[in-house]
């Protein structure tokens, strides 16, 4: 029987040269270890599983084996072929007896992976620097590390028909609402797809997708993933990626910084005053000059209307035309210098925007007005670097409706961006949630950081809770 069982592997596994097949010659049979080369620690399966088993010379039976002569954490019985092969692709190691029914699997993981290291997007100037890797088991002990609570729970899924992807849930039972966690699990098990390769597949199935702005969020810092649970949202991790989810999310977050809670408090509170501040000038300033210098003179200054007419003499396109051009010139720029190696991608931003900008102005292309207004609703979008798509998305449709209609269009589509935020949820929570709903928001951190003694434990208040579960 056993033999069709590694013939059954065998055939499964063809093809695939790093998978090892290893007989071992006892005085009760042949025992064949199977593995894969390299996601297995090969030092690990000489010194603690073949050693033991070659030295021992009365292998009695399975029980005695798995209790007393494996000297692996983790050692366990395999329910079918299909089983093995699953244990075999994870990092396992397979053990197959001539002369027992019985399979067994033992955890010898060795795979290469990355240390933990400084998030590269969320760099912090005080606090914790340590982030996530790409192997889930890393990611999980550096939660564990933070929080130290019995009802910190972790749930595991296999997701992706073929990729098998180990996706965890994880929450702390009784401070997160039992309905979100069902949600999120009952979403996880519905998906239905080959494979997995980051958290994103995941966040399709979770969040709004008509829309720019995100209603699911992800972090890469383990301080950041601690704080949200013991805030009652739920975490998703997914195998092979450093970025974890977080759910639910809301607008209001967009706008705090992963070392607020490390600052003084009233720095804080200033600097988020500057990043809404900058979130309102990024999305609203082009469309302001576009309405006010094609349709409403009267409301700027006369000095101010004369140097805008000034600047413009001798631009041969009208004015919607030249910021939009100046708007794609600044994204290709920004663009570029992401996707270009780091050094070069920073002195390709800079030689664009000195040189290239006013080599535009020279030519005739723009006036120095446009460059200035462009520049600083750019530049302003640094500051809120988890909105920059949805700022980009809204703020050229803020700008097509005041150029057709003047004021009226950019009010028109100010208040179409507010109706849009107030019809958005996340995981059955309002985006905008504090603001615009029945409950309040007992964590008191919203547009000002509260002491950090204040802040509650839990986002969401008793009222809410009570109200969800009727």
């Amino acid at each position: 029987m056993n033999a069709q069982y590694i013939s059954h592997i065998k055939e499964k596994l063809k093809d695939s040269f790093d998978v090892k097949y290893r007989e071992l010659e006892c005085p009760e049979g042949i025992i064949t270890i199977i593995y894969i080369d390299n996601l297995c620690d090969s030092k690990f399966i000489s010194e603690y599983v073949i050693q033991p088993l070659l030295s021992n010379k009365d292998l009695k039976d399975i029980d005695s084996i798995k209790k007393e002569i494996l000297w692996a954490n983790i050692v366990g019985n395999v329910n079918d072929e299909n089983d093995a092969i699953s244990h075999i692709l994870s990092g396992d190691i397979v053990l197959v007896f001539n002369f027992d029914k019985n399979i067994l699997y033992c955890e010898a993981k060795g795979f290469a992976k990355r240390p933990v290291f400084v998030p590269p997007t969320e760099a912090v100037i005080k606090g914790p620097r340590e982030g996530f890797n790409e192997a889930i088991m890393d990611n999980i002990s550096l939660v564990r590390r933070k929080i130290k609570n019995k009802d910190l729970k972790f749930e595991s899924f296999s997701v992706g028909e073929k990729s098998q992807t180990i996706v965890v849930v994880s929450y702390i039972k009784g401070t997160a609402h039992d309905e979100l966690v069902q949600y999120i699990r009952d979403k996880i098990k519905s998906i239905k797809i080959d494979f997995v390769l980051d958290t994103n597949y995941i966040e399709e199935q979770l969040k709004n997708t008509r829309s720019p702005f995100d209603t699911i969020g992800y972090t890469e810092k383990p301080d950041i993933v601690a704080s949200k649970l013991f805030e009652g949202k739920v975490i998703v991790m997914v195998d092979g990626t450093p970025s974890v989810i977080v759910a639910p999310y809301f607008f209001i977050e967009n706008l705090q910084a992963a070392d607020d809670y490390y600052l003084n408090k009233y720095f804080t509170s200033f600097a988020r005053l500057q990043r809404w501040i900058a979130l309102f000038i990024a999305m609203l300033l082009p469309g302001l000059y576009i309405a006010l210098s094609t349709y409403h003179f009267s409301l700027v200054p006369t000095v101010l209307v004369f140097r805008l007419a000034n600047s413009r003499a001798g631009v041969p396109f009208p004015t919607i035309v030249e910021v939009v051009i100046m708007i794609l010139f600044f994204q290709i720029l920004r663009e570029a210098g992401i996707r270009l190696p780091q050094p070069t991608g920073q002195a390709l931003s800079i030689v664009g925007a000195l040189i290239l900008g006013e080599a535009a102005i020279g030519a005739g292309l723009t006036s120095e007005t446009t460059i200035v207004i462009v520049a600083i609703s750019s530049i302003s979008t640094f500051l809120v670097p988890n909105l920059y798509k949805a700022v980009v998305i809204w703020s050229l449709i803020i700008l097509l409706f005041s150029s057709l209609l003047g004021l009226p269009g950019f009010y028109l589509a100010f208040f179409s961006l507010i109706a849009h935020l107030a019809s958005l949820d996340s995981c059955g929570y309002p985006y905008l949630y504090p603001v615009g709903t029945k409950s309040n928001n007992t964590n008191g951190d919203t547009l000002i950081r509260r002491g950090l003694n204040k802040i509650s434990n839990n986002t969401f208040d008793e009222d809410e809770k009570n109200e969800k579960n009727s």
